[in-house]
């Protein structure tokens, strides 16, 4: 009956399962879309984490194989993961054998203690786990400010069981599903997945959809490297970190905003603009419409004029 119900949904283009307060209980299925036979995204709220949408502003998703399941990101919270487990069980009975975190932010890894706490792995890349290590005491504690205690209740810093360093193809579920590093791209650590049966790309940190990419932690260069690597795979399906599943062509989008932001740094580093100025004198008109402009664009100016500057200081 559950793999019918799976059907069903794909065929119609999406399955909603119960949301609003029922959604947002400790262990309540969330709404779930289904992206291809035995793919399925669990779309985020998008915006900036508060008390109204408990920090599920990320996607996480979940691949179902023959002999197992892989999650891909654990959410927000201890309940966050636990919603995730259960959205999994109502769609398949078969065993969540690993759970990936693809990069370095609250809204898709704190929820990896529901994971251990089922006896399911949690894995992320050496470089994250040490970024998570290092960072993640002050986020769970700016995210409690944020959200408030309740939603995050038997949230706790964590170890990953799992460390890889290398691309490899995911054991376990019995589908070809391949986990993909570039180095430190759009962050340390940060990892994309791919099932090759459907072509679908959760791509985690290096892609968004609407929304300004957080550049901060990032290596532009190598970003601009990950996204063409990306590209290559031709994929048919693109699910971002933040933002609705798209095509391929939100690579592409997502690499103008980059391309424009350095540009227009360039341009005022040349010019001799005061710091003071960057945030209003960078704005990007064309990108204003999409989500966190106003935030993290004016934060991501700062940056990039930052590195730009201190670049053509090493070059004099």
């Amino acid at each position: 009956m559950r793999r019918r119900a799976a059907l069903l949904a794909l065929a119609a283009g999406a399955l909603t399962l119960p949301a609003g307060c029922a959604a947002v209980r400790s262990g309540a299925p969330l709404p779930l879309r289904a992206l291809a036979p035995g793919v399925y995204m669990l779309p985020g709220s998008g915006g900036t984490a508060d008390e109204r949408n408990l920090g599920r502003i990320g996607n996480a998703g979940f691949i179902v194989g023959e002999s197992g399941v892989l999650a891909i990101d654990t959410g927000t919270s201890y309940q966050h993961g636990r919603a995730i487990l259960a959205t999994i069980r109502s769609v398949t009975d078969k065993p969540v054998t690993l759970a990936l975190v693809t990069h370095t932010r609250p809204e898709f890894l704190f929820g990896g203690q529901a994971f251990q706490e089922a006896g399911i792995p949690v894995a992320m890349h050496t470089r994250a786990a040490r970024l998570m290590a290092a960072r993640c005491e002050g986020c769970l504690k700016q995210l409690r400010q944020t959200v408030g205690d309740g939603p995050l209740a038997g949230t706790a810093m964590y170890k990953p069981d799992r460390q890889f360093d290398e691309p490899h193809a995911v054991q376990g579920i019995g589908r070809a599903v391949r986990v993909l590093h570039f180095g430190h791209s759009s962050g340390p650590g940060d990892i994309a997945v791919l099932d090759e049966a459907s072509g679908t790309l959760f791509a985690g940190g290096m892609l968004d959809a609407a929304r300004v990419p957080d550049i901060q932690d990032s290596e532009l260069p190598a970003w601009h490297r990950a996204l063409a690597s990306l590209r290559s795979l031709h994929p048919a399906t693109v699910v971002p970190g933040h933002g609705g599943a798209s095509s391929a062509a939100l690579i592409d989008t997502l690499e103008g905003y980059l391309t424009a932001l350095e540009a227009r740094m360039r341009a005022l580093v040349t010019a001799g603009t005061s710091l003071l100025e960057v945030p209003d004198a960078g704005e990007l008109p064309a990108y204003e419409r999409w989500d966190q402009y106003e935030l993290v664009h004016r934060r991501n100016a700062s940056i990039a004029f930052l590195r730009f500057e201190r670049e053509l200081l090493f070059k004099q």
